[in-house]
């Protein structure tokens, strides 16, 4: 971590930011003009991230409360401020959905403390910050990053699914408490090109046949629609579903 404390740029906290959406997210807010925070558990690939876009990296395990509540105050402690927070990291286990055993209480537990509690939880340890943002002339402004699975009936397994459906009504939740000195939305994507889904040819072939955009998001898609949500400064309360039209098929 490197620290600025009086960073004069608004200062972004992306989790789960050291590859995929989350990475692509970090590198738009840096070119929008953000000291941004990388986050991550691979402190090679967050260190350079991080030294890519001059910002701080924060290495935290979201799954321990205490965890969660360190990577705030060490983003804090890195700036003095938080403008904005995104909340990326998430937990998924690939699971049929007719196989009731294999999801087990365990894998509920696990996907629900990371895909909800953990946001929700770094929302309120930012709170404070973010009210601070607002009082500089903008409301404080967090994103989630939730699933196309937590809108529709599908997804990775159903405790997945059902942790993203949580996440999206907690984001309209906290949307309505925390306004108007702090905007709260979501975005949705179906099937994203990450190292994840690399391999999941059936959904990818899924994407370009059916998909009116005839493909897959990229990273840079998420990005971009993370941007117009951070830029606006009166959106609150949406879930932005992002899967290239594959809802209206």
């Amino acid at each position: 971590m490197t620290p600025n404390p009086d960073a004069p740029r608004p200062v972004a906290l992306v989790t789960g930011s050291t590859s995929g959406i989350g990475a692509a997210v970090a590198r738009r807010l840096a070119d929008d003009g953000y000291a941004v925070i990388v986050h991550g558990r691979s402190a090679d690939r967050g260190g350079a991230l991080a030294r890519e876009l001059d910002g701080a990296f924060v290495r935290a395990d979201l799954a321990d409360d205490a965890e969660r509540v360190r990577l705030v105050r060490e983003a804090l402690a890195a700036y003095g401020r938080l403008d904005v927070l995104v909340n990326n990291a998430g937990l998924s286990r690939v699971i049929a959905h007719d196989d009731l055993d294999a999801a087990t209480p365990e894998v509920w537990h696990e996907l629900t403390e990371v895909n909800v509690v953990a946001p929700f939880r770094l929302v309120a340890e930012a709170r404070p910050a973010l009210l601070a943002a607002a009082s500089r002339g903008r409301a404080g402004c967090v994103v989630n990053i939730s699933s196309h699975a937590g809108v529709r009936p599908k997804g990775a397994s159903i405790p997945y699914a059902a942790t993203k459906a949580a996440l999206n009504h907690t984001t309209r939740l906290l949307a309505r408490t925390l306004a108007p000195a702090i905007r709260v939305n979501a975005v949705a994507p179906g099937l994203v090109h990450t190292p994840l889904t690399a391999d999941w040819t059936d959904a990818q072939e899924l994407w370009r046949e059916h998909a009116p955009m005839r493909r897959a998001a990229r990273p840079e898609d998420v990005a971009d629609t993370v941007a117009a949500l951070v830029a606006s400064d009166y959106l609150t309360g949406e879930i932005v579903v992002l899967d290239g039209g594959m809802s209206l098929t």
